[in-house]
């Protein structure tokens, strides 16, 4: 049984790719459900997909990671820098905290390259910064309204004054290593207030302050966040329908053997052998086994499984295998690279399915679910998951009938406003067929905004036949 259980509550997006301000609820108004699932719909260019590279911020941010440059290349064109903010909801027995955590992003020209700038190359990378954390608790005897834990925007390490001497103490040294690593995990493009280097001094300092409670819930707060981040938040975006199409399978995984916990993404190619550690090995074949229990039932008779060739030296020097993928069916054996593509993609995010339905805690974002996939098989794992699961999907789609599948309140669509990106249709019933119910939106308009951009069926014919007599010799 989960001791405590984190859940990803609302997200706020401002001047991020195409999305001047866009803000989601993750769980459902209409109905109460144990599993947190939502599907963003909407037309090509209209902020799906910077949904989920939100989420993928958050999970470098809370685990510490630096912030590749190709996001701060992502901020809108009218602002220097874009903003998210999170809600989160922390729950243990009966104790509640709601935590906000938001954080600045921007490019940065990277000054500790003097190489690069003395040969006219400058170059640039992403800052991480004025980042703030907030909480609320409430359980059976008291209750605390929100308040500031840790303000970056401050010419000191962080503030609040007040919380600063409860989280690290008074000594003048710590608070002179911590303004150095401010700086360091801001040049490195990482968060600050999930950066090892502070978390290490809070737990520290905690250790000679063990009967301090207010310190223990607020190292509390922090540790679940770093342990969501860490362990409980995935994020598959589209490079890995990319990678499955280069024959090469992402195979996404976390389980726990033995009172071990397994997590990770293990690059297999399908061209041919791989090589991996001699330890990955057993955990490649557990992830295939754990799969196959519910692979046999919703591709009937298909399972998977690992052919061992055998040693292999690697690039490091080190013992490895060399092992692939196979598929079953019908007492035949092909490797799998022979499967299609759907089935490839089925297998990639299977086992975080797997888990998503029987974890609260664990937080699974999908772009582009739909990409490879039979509408129909697809619609039928919506349901069974949001209906039975416990977990939270967050996925973006392309295509309406699998989302016809769930409840109303899963389903949020995307707009043409640029300064409200993101909608839940108004007056939706249950016997209301929602494709029909966007269609008509599209002709009446009846929601607060737009949500489909119209085009002129004359004019896209007539641009073809221009375009065609360009190329005509």
């Amino acid at each position: 049984m989960e001791n405590t259980i984190v859940r990803l509550h609302k997200i706020w997006i401002n001047n991020f790719k195409n999305v001047e301000y866009g803000h989601l609820n993750f769980e459902n108004s209409r109905k109460s459900y144990k599993a947190s699932v939502l599907g963003l719909y909407g037309q090509n260019g209209s902020g799906k997909t910077a949904l989920i590279d939100a989420v993928s911020l958050l999970k470098l941010a809370l685990s510490g990671r630096p912030v590749p440059l190709y996001y701060s290349d992502s901020i809108h064109v009218k602002s220097n820098y874009a903003t998210f903010k999170f809600q989160f909801n922390i729950i243990e027995c009966q104790k509640k905290f709601e935590v906000f955590y938001e954080f600045k992003l921007k490019k940065e020209l990277d000054t500790t390259n003097e190489t690069n700038i003395a040969e006219g190359e400058p170059k640039y990378r992403s800052a991480l910064f004025n980042e703030k954390l907030s909480y609320s608790y409430e359980d059976s005897e008291k209750k605390l309204r929100l308040s500031t834990l840790i303000d970056t925007d401050s010419k000191e390490a962080f503030s609040p004054k007040t919380k600063y001497e409860i989280l690290v103490g008074k000594e003048k040294d710590t608070s002179i290593d911590l303004l150095i690593q401010k700086k360091l995990a801001f040049v490195t493009s990482r968060s600050f207030i999930f950066s090892k280097e502070l978390l290490d001094t809070i737990r520290n300092y905690s250790q000679s302050q063990q009967q301090n409670q207010e310190l223990n819930r607020h190292l509390f707060v922090l540790e679940k966040l770093v342990n969501y981040g860490n362990y409980d938040l995935f994020v598959i975006n589209t490079s890995n329908s990319g990678l499955i199409s280069l024959n090469a399978l992402p195979l996404t995984f976390r389980y726990s053997r033995n009172n071990r916990r397994f997590l990770g993404q293990i690059p297999v190619s399908l061209n041919g052998p791989t090589t991996i550690p001699d330890d990955m090995l057993q955990i490649v074949r557990d992830v295939c086994e754990n799969m196959n229990i519910v692979l046999s039932k919703i591709v009937p008779g298909l399972t998977i499984g690992v052919k061992d060739l055998g040693q292999h030296l690697m690039k490091n020097g080190e013992t490895g295998r060399r092992i692939q993928l196979m598929s079953y069916k019908n007492s035949e054996e092909i490797p799998l690279q022979f499967e299609s593509q759907g089935i490839k993609k089925i297998v990639s995010i299977l086992q975080l399915l797997i888990v998503v339905y029987n974890k609260s805690s664990i937080t699974v974002a999908i772009d582009e679910l739909d990409s490879g996939i039979f509408e129909y098989l697809l619609g039928e794992l919506l349901k069974i998951i949001s209906e039975k699961g416990k977990g939270q999907l967050i996925f973006t789609s392309h295509n309406l009938r699998p989302l016809e599948t769930i409840d109303r309140g899963f389903v949020a669509f995307t707009t043409t406003n640029p300064q409200n990106r993101y909608i839940r249709f108004n007056h939706v019933k249950d016997n209301h067929n929602l494709r029909d119910f966007y269609f008509r939106d599209i002709v009446l308009g009846e929601q607060s905004e737009e949500v489909y951009e119209p085009t002129n069926n004359y004019e896209i014919a007539l641009a073809f036949r221009e375009a065609g007599e360009a190329i005509e010799p």
